[in-house]
């Protein structure tokens, strides 16, 4: 199934952190195609730490046939591998942040985890990147498209792409 998934990295080598959990992230057993990546963007910290630095933050669009559940564990464990720890406050500062944005049309509430990812629609850091590769995407529950939630969206954070390539 079309299935999205959120990067973002603000610790340490930020793009490298990106580079290396979508290579990563396209091993995972399950995933059967890269789709799609968006740019890479620059974006404001939201709910963070004052001292919180500013992120790196792309999608990517892959074909995946699995549990939701496996992928959930997979993406954690890339996480784990790049530096984050498990018992950590919430929104702190991260080498590598992978969230599941949807797969498919399904629709899962369990208490790990939620597809579509409960916030998306009211983040400008994943629906700037998520409409480089999916603006028509309409999501399970929405009634708008990804491009039309941007364009209505009142995030005051800044989201700007920049120059940096997925190639080394």
């Amino acid at each position: 199934m079309r299935t999205g998934i959120a990067l973002g990295s603000n610790l340490g080598d930020r793009l490298e952190n990106l580079r290396s959990g979508r290579l990563a992230m396209l091993a995972i057993p399950g995933v059967k195609a890269h789709r799609a990546s968006s740019r890479i963007y620059e974006t404001d910290p939201v709910d963070c730490t004052p001292d919180s630095k500013a992120y790196l933050n792309a999608v990517v669009e892959v074909e995946f046939e699995g549990d939701p559940m496996e992928l959930l564990r997979a993406l954690q464990s890339l996480e784990s591998n790049a530096g984050r720890p498990a018992q950590r406050a919430q929104n702190s500062p991260r080498p590598l942040d992978l969230d599941i944005l949807y797969i498919g049309a399904l629709t899962l509430h369990t208490e790990v985890l939620t597809i579509p990812h409960p916030r998306l629609h009211q983040r400008r850091f994943v629906l700037a990147p998520l409409q480089d590769i999916a603006p028509d995407l309409l999501l399970p529950g929405f009634t708008q498209n990804v491009a039309s939630l941007l364009e209505r969206l009142e995030d005051p954070a800044q989201a700007a792409p920049v120059q940096f390539s997925w190639a080394p």
